[in-house]
C-alpha cells in the first residue's frame, strides 16, 4: 500500500524545505521528494555559492586599491582560481548538508527520486536521471526511494532552469548557464554576458573584477531593467567606470564557435549589427520553471508562459495541489519562495489571519559592484499609476561612513505619496545597500509614514543614516547635503 502524509512537497529548494520544516512544526506528516540535490539551486548553484564567488572578488578589489587605505603588499596579489571555486563549492556542499540535517531534525521524510502526479493526492517516485551535485553530503539516514505516496496536500516547489534561445544554447564549453560559469577550469580573457538580469550583471561584476574582458549585451533600454531607472544608470555608469563594455537595446542574433571562442553577432540599437569576439560567453536570459514531467496537463492544472497558475495562498486550481517559489512565476527570489513555503503551509493547516503574498513588498538584491537593492514602485511606476508622489535622493558622497569605508559612490531615493506620506518604493545603489533594504520593506509592512520615518534616530556614523536623509530630503528638509 502507499504510504501517505499530510502534505508531501515536490522540490527541496528554499521554499520546498521551509514548506517542509513549517508542516512539520504545525503537526502535519511532512515528506520532501528531490531528484538533484537538497537544498535546490540557490544553495547548491545559486544564491549562496555565487555570493562565495563575490567575495572572493571583493577581497581581490581591495587588494588592488590598498594604497587607498595607506597600506602596501610587497609583492604581487594573485588569484587561485581552484581554490576560489574550491571554496565556493565547499560552501554549497556545506548548505546541502545543513537543509538534510534539518529535515532530521524535524522529522520530515526525504524521498529520493522523480515525482509524478497521478492523482491529486497521490504522486509516483521513480529512480532520478538526474546526477547529483560533487561534491554531495551524505543523505538522511531516513531517506526512502522509489514507489507510491499519498498526501492530502501536494506542493509543488520544483524550481526553474536557465532559459536558452533558439540557436544560441548553452553547450557547456563556450557557451555557459550560471552552472559552468561558476566553476570555470580556467579564468577566460575575455566574456561576452548576454542578460544585465541579476544573474548577468552579478557574473559580469565577478568576471571583471577577476581581470576579465567583458562585454555585456542588453536587450532593453536599462541594464537591470526591472530597477528604478536612476538607480539603473547610476550602477551602468560605475560598470563602465570598471572597464565594462556594455550595449543596451542590443541583441545577440548569431553565434559562430571556433575551437575556444565565440564570436556573437549582435544587432544594435541603430540596426547595424557588430560582431564581438570572446573566450566564452554567458546566457542569461531569464529563468523558466520545472513543470515538465509532473503530471500537471493530465490532472488540468492550469500554467502559464511555462509557471504553474497560483492565489496568493499557492493554490493551483485543482484542489489539494499548490505550487511555490519558481515554478509559482515572478519574481523569482529564494525568499519570495520562502514566503510564499509560509503562507501555503499555514492556509492549508487553518491558521487564522493567513495574509496573502503582496509582490509590492518583496526586495529584491543584485550582489555586483557597486550592489543594488529596492523595494515597491519605481518611481516610473509610480507616475504611471497617476499618483502624486514626493521623491527624495542622498548621495553616499554626502556620508560620513561612506567617505570613511572608501565608498563615496551610491544612492538612495525613495518615493512617498504626497498625500498620505505612504512609502511607496525605496531603491539604493552602493556599498552593502543589499543589508540596508530591510529598514525600507519592514517601514513598508507597518505603513511607516514619512513623518515615523523622520522622527527615528539612526545611529551615527552608519550607511544607514542615508535612509533617513533621503527620507528628508523628499520633503525639503535634508541636512546633510
Amino acid at each position: 500500500m502507499a504510504e501517505n502524509y499530510d502534505v508531501i512537497i515536490i522540490g527541496s529548494g528554499p521554499g520546498g524545505y521551509i514548506a517542509a520544516i513549517r508542516a512539520a512544526q504545525l503537526g502535519l506528516k511532512t515528506a520532501v521528494v528531490e531528484r538533484e540535490h537538497l537544498a535546490g539551486i540557490c544553495s547548491n548553484w545559486g544564491c549562496i555559492p555565487t555570493k562565495a564567488l563575490l567575495r572572493s572578488a571583493e577581497i581581490m578589489h581591495y587588494s588592488d586599491h590598498l594604497r587607498d587605505y595607506g597600506l602596501k603588499i610587497e609583492g604581487t596579489i594573485k588569484a587561485d582560481l581552484k581554490a576560489i571555486v574550491d571554496r565556493s563549492r565547499g560552501i554549497a556542499q556545506r548548505m546541502n548538508g545543513g537543509v538534510g540535517f534539518l529535515m532530521k531534525k524535524n522529522k520530515v521524510d526525504v524521498i529520493w527520486g522523480e515525482a509524478k502526479l497521478t492523482k491529486a493526492n497521490e504522486i509516483v517516485v521513480a529512480k532520478t536521471s538526474k546526477k547529483p551535485m560533487e561534491p554531495q553530503a551524505p543523505l538522511p539516514k531516513n531517506t526512502k526511494g522509489e514507489g507510491t505516496y499519498t498526501a492530502k496536500h501536494i506542493i509543488i516547489a520544483t524550481g526553474a532552469r536557465p532559459r536558452a534561445l533558439p540557436g544560441i544554447e548553452p553547450d557547456g564549453k563556450l557557451i555557459w548557464t550560471y552552472f559552468e560559469a561558476m566553476v570555470p577550469p580556467e579564468m577566460p580573457k575575455s566574456l561576452l554576458v548576454m542578460g544585465s538580469g541579476a544573474i548577468g550583471i552579478e557574473f559580469a561584476s565577478f568576471y571583471r573584477t577577476m581581470g576579465v574582458d567583458v562585454t555585456v549585451v542588453e536587450v532593453l533600454p536599462a541594464v537591470m531593467p526591472v530597477e528604478d531607472a536612476e538607480i539603473s544608470a547610476f550602477a551602468k555608469k560605475q560598470f563602465e567606470k570598471q572597464g565594462m563594455k556594455i550595449h543596451l537595446e542590443a541583441k545577440v542574433t548569431k553565434v559562430e564557435k571556433s575551437a575556444n571562442s565565440i564570436t556573437a553577432h549582435v544587432q544594435m540599437k541603430d540596426g547595424k549589427v557588430e560582431k564581438i569576439t570572446a573566450d566564452r560567453m554567458i546566457s542569461a536570459v531569464g529563468v523558466q520553471g520545472n513543470i515538465e514531467n509532473l503530471g500537471l496537463e493530465a490532472l488540468g492544472v492550469k500554467t502559464d508562459r511555462g509557471c504553474v497558475v497560483v492565489d496568493g495562498y499557492g493554490n493551483t486550481n485543482v484542489a489539494g495541489v499548490y505550487a511555490i517559489g519558481d515554478v509559482a512565476g515572478p519574481p523569482m527570489l529564494a525568499h519570495k519562495a520562502e514566503h510564499e513555503a509560509v503562507i501555503c503551509v499555514e492556509k492549508i493547516a487553518g491558521l487564522p489571519n493567513v495574509h496573502p503574498m503582496d509582490k509590492l513588498k518583496i526586495p529584491g538584491c543584485t550582489y555586483c559592484n557597486p550592489q543594488v537593492a529596492s523595494v515597491g514602485l519605481t518611481e516610473a511606476k509610480a507616475r504611471a499609476e497617476g499618483k502624486d508622489i514626493r521623491v527624495g535622493r542622498f548621495p553616499f558622497v554626502a556620508n560620513g561612513k561612506a567617505i570613511a569605508l572608501g565608498e563615496d559612490q551610491g544612492l538612495v531615493k525613495t518615493i512617498f505619496d504626497k498625500k498620505t506620506g505612504q512609502l511607496l518604493g525605496a531603491h539604493m545603489v552602493g556599498a552593502e545597500v543589499t543589508e540596508l533594504i530591510q529598514g525600507f520593506v519592514v517601514a513598508m509592512n507597518l505603513e511607516t509614514t514619512e513623518e515615523e520615518l523622520m522622527h527615528t534616530i539612526f545611529p551615527h556614523p552608519t550607511l544607514s543614516e542615508m535612509m533617513k536623509e533621503s527620507v528628508l530630503d523628499a520633503y525639503g528638509r535634508a541636512l546633510n547635503a
